[in-house]
């Protein structure tokens, strides 16, 4: 009996006693893993709140054109008839909201030869648009839709970005917006500041380009770039390829710095367009050995004048036949063609004022030239 009961509080005792020194002498620090587990959710994403204050402000665009290569008849049914004009060419592009009362931005290249043109906001609600005017050289275009009560962004200055700042593109690649009714967002970094490509295809000139890596592709022209503050710093408006026949995003792209874009918009808004036509009243033609000789003139490059309108700006200045125009705003000239083109290049409007620099007398003079609408 005495067994039995010793052998029950043995029991009781190694059963009981761990339990007691367990609860009351547990430690107070426990064993931590040194690594984090990450959540999946929106606070995880730096981009996230960037992006929602930006997204309801972009738009997809669908443009109808008609094919203006076209022939005349098409050959239907064993014989030849009158090709149908009506007959659209569909392409796609986004914009940006500027105002609440509908002004829409996006680029030329995006509504030309366009003959109707829709705007599709988030949610889905689709408008015709108006063109309001567009700017060939800076490509550049402003819709307007009737609606009020828009929702807009807010404008970042493109003149304080460094390289390796954050990027997202927002827009409309491949037609997606028509999809989901919201734009899609790729992110990536700014990857270079002021380049200059001149007067390209189409005598665009970009001038001053922002190069981000975020994934631009068709369709994503005339949205656009957005900084990690939720701020539009440019136009998404084309990327390199790598060659001619591949279509897809390589990683650089190209957008237009918004100060530039502001510039162009207001003056669409005021005027419906950018007036880049002018008259100097000058004429002239490029140098050769005769007239080098002739003039005594030491130099192979320049244009020679050879006429000068009475009364035109050219006349004002005091610019006189056989002065040799050798530079426009520091930039050498051979020829009529290369003084527009450095006029193009630098976006010169109406009422500028150009230098040039010219050969007079045996020495060379400073002239400011206004380039006067003729208009």
């Amino acid at each position: 009996m005495i067994d039995r009961l010793f052998i029950l509080i043995f029991f009781l005792v190694f059963l009981f006693v761990p339990m007691i020194f367990n609860s009351e002498f547990e430690p107070k620090y426990k064993f931590k893993p040194s690594y984090k587990i990450n959540k999946l959710n929106s606070n995880s994403s730096p981009f996230v709140d960037p992006i929602s204050k930006v997204k309801e402000s972009v738009v997809g665009i669908s443009v109808n054109t008609v094919d203006s290569d076209a022939p005349t008849f098409e050959f239907k049914n064993g014989v030849f008839v009158p090709y149908d004009k009506s007959k659209n060419i569909q392409t796609l592009g986004s914009g940006l909201i500027f105002s609440n009362n509908g002004y829409v931005i996006t680029n030329t290249h995006v509504i030309r030869d366009a003959s109707e043109i829709f705007v599709t906001l988030v949610g889905g609600k689709k408008f015709k648009a108006e063109l309001i005017g567009f700017d060939e050289l800076t490509d550049i275009a402003l819709l307007k839709v009737d609606a009020l009560n828009l929702p807009v962004s807010d404008l970042g200055d493109a003149t304080k970005l460094n390289i390796g700042d954050w990027a997202i593109a927002l827009g409309n690649p491949l037609g997606l917006f028509d999809l989901s009714y919201q734009p899609t967002a790729t992110i990536g970094i700014i990857s270079g500041l002021n380049i200059d490509f001149g007067i390209k295809e189409n005598n665009y000139v970009y001038k001053d380009m922002i190069q981000t890596d975020a994934s631009i592709n068709e369709g994503n022209s005339g949205g656009p770039l957005i900084n990690i503050d939720g701020e539009v710093i440019g136009i998404n408006t084309f990327i390199m390829t790598g060659s001619s026949y591949k279509k897809g995003s390589i990683g650089i792209a190209f957008s237009i710095p918004i100060n530039r874009v502001l510039d162009i918009v207001h003056e669409l808004i005021l005027h419906g367009e950018i007036k880049r036509s002018y008259s100097t009243g000058l004429k002239i033609k490029p140098i050769n050995n005769n007239v080098k000789k002739y003039l005594n003139y030491p130099f192979d490059n320049g244009a020679v004048v050879i006429d000068v309108e009475r009364q035109s700006t050219a006349d004002i200045s005091g610019i006189k036949v056989g002065d040799i125009i050798f530079k426009v705003d520091d930039i050498l000239v051979n020829s009529y063609q290369d003084f527009i083109n450095v006029n193009n290049e630098n976006l010169r409007k109406s009422g500028d004022i150009v230098k040039i620099q010219i050969w007079k007398n045996n020495k060379f003079e400073i002239i400011n030239l206004e380039l006067k609408n003729f208009e």
